[in-house]
């Protein structure tokens, strides 16, 4: 298995892997132009892992200099608890520390029951101090 930086390119087979992973909430924010745009902004922090040139494996990440925010972890089910999404994580965090980055945060249903366990498992912890709020812009 190769684990290499996400491309535009690759976007049809992450997308199609975004969109049979229960738990990913998609939106028009995922769209292919935002997608682009997104990894072009933040180059060198979204990864795939790749076996006999199939996409088995997607985290998108990105920051704004001083936090990072990780998105749409994601892995085929045939490769689940075989560190495949770990190895993705990881690579992330290598990322962010090398741009100098010491805080990442994600998003997760809280009715993501596996994606909280894989989470904690791996070290991150549940906020309780804050609520998310968010709007949509016009247009």
């Amino acid at each position: 298995m190769d684990i290499r930086e996400m491309t535009p390119q690759d976007y049809d087979a992450v997308y199609a892997l975004w969109e049979q992973t229960e738990g990913v909430g998609l939106s028009a924010a995922d769209s292919r132009e935002r997608i682009t745009r997104y990894l072009e902004r933040n180059p060198g922090h979204s990864f795939i892992a790749v076996e006999d040139a199939t996409v088995v494996g997607a985290v998108l990440c990105g920051h704004d200099g001083r936090r990072a925010y990780l998105h749409h972890l994601a892995v085929v089910p045939a490769y689940r608890r075989q560190g495949v999404g770990r190895q993705l994580v990881e690579r992330v965090l290598a990322a962010l520390q090398k741009a100098g980055i010491d805080k990442c945060h994600l998003f997760v249903f809280r009715t993501n029951a596996p994606a909280l366990a894989f989470w904690q498992a791996n070290g991150w912890q549940v906020r309780t101090d804050i609520q998310l709020l968010s709007r949509n812009l016009p247009g």
